[in-house]
């Protein structure tokens, strides 16, 4: 049965759903990566679509742009349409100064200034962290492929233009490796329902030094972070 922001039906979506924040992206992965694609849902231009990747069946749908808008699709597709793994797949800026473009990053664990998790856990603080298993199998297909990844801490934020700028040394001193805007609201999702939750990001800039990744290679990485959550996907 459709949701108020999924018009799916029950068994369109697969076990695992990789979700990038860009529903275009969605479409795009889809079309580029999938077989027998069909779109299952188009709600407010957020799409969604199941196929197959070597033979078995990998969803993929666009989440939007922060905690508040990923939690509503990562809670509707976990409780609703039975999908046991979400994996997000996006880019994120660097913090860390020997963070490089391009290097894919996996969010061992996600900070953040938003309060989310803090209300599921009676006001007090929530470690939230990638699904051990998804993790493992993540870094193991990405050694696989020669893909260098770093695994660590990651930083959700709720303001994309934030003024705690000096934040971002603090950010560096703790060892974080990325910011984000979704990481830590999908694991506490995750958490809160019984799902398995994993980020693979990207890094398209370097805050701190202002570089930031042209159109191609954005394509080249993002094709190295892709081939690593698909392989991912279809190992679960």
């Amino acid at each position: 049965m459709a949701t108020p922001h999924i018009n799916a039906e029950q068994g369109d979506f697969a076990e695992t759903v990789l979700m990038p924040g860009d529903p275009l992206r969605a479409k795009f992965i889809a079309e580029t990566y999938l077989d027998d694609v069909k779109q299952v849902c188009d709600v407010r231009n957020m799409f969604g679509y199941t196929g197959l990747y070597k033979g078995k069946p990998v969803s993929v749908m666009g989440h939007g742009m922060g905690i508040p808008s990923c939690s509503i699709y990562v809670h509707e597709l976990i409780k609703e349409f039975g999908v046991k793994n979400i994996i997000r797949i996006g880019s994120c800026g660097a913090v860390h100064d020997d963070v490089k473009l391009m290097d894919v990053i996996i969010a061992m664990g996600a900070s953040t200034d938003s309060k989310v998790n803090r209300i599921r856990f009676n006001q007090h603080d929530f470690a939230a962290i990638a699904d051990f298993g998804l993790l493992e199998t993540a870094v193991n297909e990405a050694r696989a492929q020669q893909v260098p990844v770093r695994v660590g801490n990651v930083f959700s934020a709720d303001l994309f233009y934030s003024p705690e700028t000096d934040l971002f040394d603090k950010m560096e001193h703790l060892g974080m490796l990325g910011v984000d805007m979704e990481a830590a609201g999908i694991y506490g999702v995750a958490a809160e329902l019984g799902a398995k939750a994993l980020t693979i990001l990207t890094v398209s800039d370097h805050i701190k030094r202002g570089e930031k990744l042209s159109a191609e290679d954005r394509q080249i990485s993002f094709a190295q972070m892709m081939n690593v959550a698909l392989e991912t996907a279809i190992k679960l």
